[in-house]
């Protein structure tokens, strides 16, 4: 199934990297995360793009638990 396209097109973003990076994740485990997980990751996609590469990179840690708990999975996701 993977992202429906509303999702897909939020994971867009003005650095080619970080668009990459969410696209990859998204559309390789997307199925895979719990609903929480979900409304998560489709949070985090609210955020500008410097805050999205701080919390990527682990130079910040967001203060919700699943939000911090999902971008370890982005960060250390297994090849699809």
């Amino acid at each position: 199934m993977g992202l429906d396209s509303r999702v897909y097109w939020r994971c867009r973003r003005g650095m080619r990297e970080l668009e990459e990076l969410l696209l990859d994740f998204g559309q390789a485990h997307y199925d895979e995360l719990t609903a929480p997980e979900r409304l998560a990751f489709e949070q985090l996609l609210d955020y500008s793009d410097q805050v999205l590469l701080e919390y990527t990179m682990g130079d910040a840690v967001p203060r919700d638990r699943t939000l911090a708990d999902l971008l370890s999975k982005i960060r250390h996701r297994p090849e699809p």
